[in-house]
């Protein structure tokens, strides 16, 4: 029989599964149906690619000029949406792009209403569907500053090089919070020295030192990790990825390595983002600063606006605690929010469209 003291947090415990099962069964936004973008003729293009239905799609056509990979859910759906938009919108071979979303493989109807809600919007686009089991990283997972940074989701990026198929090569991540502005061929085309897998604009001025906690330093063993290495801070929400070369020297398990001494003992605060600087920081390919104008979510602890960083602009990167989405719907938009709004494809309520 459960004591008097433990029976009120059993039932708090419960009550918050039945919540968080009732908003997973929540009705998905509504979207509007994107505009058909088509191929440029002066771009020499491939073929346009054949639409996929989401499983079963030819992921591995040479056809592709570009492969995309993005995590597709309920709570990011919206920015996914304008994330695919602003892609095909601004890319010189729009019916030659091909997309891979890595959804939560714990709910196969979930994942349909997703791939569904895509293909509705995106009629013709061509990509497929990934359930991502997510217990592959439950297990690793150790609480960080934000709740948002814990979903398991977060860390399918780590796992690119096992989720697609091996005729992947090289794939643009992408995360749901981004608009391009700009040919996602010529990220995707970056140079890749040899032995590098990562490319990703890198931010030398941030204080590296603050992505680990003083424990890391303090430890001689942990501290030479970046011995010999020019280590900078790279956001992780824009890279272009060599799978071939990620497989060959196992990142995945190296990535996996330092989750597991995080679970022992606390070397980081920042949820996905310190084992990729951990395994790759001084390793990667730098690309221009354009291709990541981050930081536009705010700031985390006030929720103020921010700019952009001097310089040209091809990618905008709401990371950080505000998304655009929620700032608009509330009435309080940051500035930099009214680009994204451009690409948001949410249907207006019914309500509102019989008012005006």
């Amino acid at each position: 029989m459960l004591s008097m003291s433990r029976a009120p947090l059993l039932l708090a415990l419960l009550l918050l599964c039945a919540a968080g099962a009732e908003a997973a069964a929540a009705p998905l936004p509504r979207f509007r149906e994107a505009p058909h973008f088509t191929n440029s003729a002066s771009a020499r293009c491939p073929a346009p690619l054949p639409p996929a239905s989401g499983k079963d799609g030819a992921a591995c056509s040479p056809r592709a000029a570009v492969h995309v990979a993005m995590t597709l859910d309920a709570s990011y759906l919206r920015g996914t949406m304008a994330a695919v938009l602003s892609v095909l919108r601004h890319a010189s071979c729009p019916e030659s792009v091909y997309f891979h979303f890595l959804t939560a493989a714990g709910s196969p109807t979930r994942t349909a209403e997703l791939v569904a809600a895509v293909r509705a919007s995106f009629p013709s686009l061509a990509f497929r569907a990934y359930p991502f089991d997510e217990s592959r990283v439950a297990g690793r997972i150790s609480a960080s500053v934000r709740g948002a940074l814990d979903r398991p989701l977060n860390y399918a990026r780590s796992y690119l090089a096992t989720t697609l198929p091996a005729c992947v090569r090289r794939v643009v991540y992408l995360d749901s919070d981004v608009v391009l502005t700009d040919d996602v061929a010529a990220l995707a085309a970056t140079a890749l020295p040899e032995g590098a897998a990562v490319a990703a604009p890198e931010y030398c001025g941030a204080n590296f030192t603050a992505y680990f906690t003083p424990g890391f330093w303090a430890s001689p063993a942990l501290a030479r990790t970046f011995r010999g290495r020019r280590a900078c801070y790279f956001n992780t929400g824009v890279m272009v990825l060599d799978l071939p070369r990620w497989r060959a020297a196992g990142y995945t398990a190296q990535i996996e390595g330092w989750m597991e001494l995080q679970r022992r003992v606390r070397i980081y605060e920042l949820g996905s983002l310190p084992p990729f600087l951990l395994v790759f920081a001084g390793r990667i390919a730098a690309v221009d600063h354009r291709w990541n104008q981050h930081g536009l979510g705010g700031d985390n602890y006030q929720g103020l606006c921010r700019g952009l960083h001097a310089g040209p602009v091809s990618l905008l990167h709401w990371s950080g605690k505000g998304k655009p989405w929620d700032r608009l719907d509330a009435g309080r938009p940051c500035p930099l929010d009214a680009v994204w709004a451009k690409y948001d494809l949410l249907r207006p309520d019914p309500g509102i469209d019989a008012v005006l």
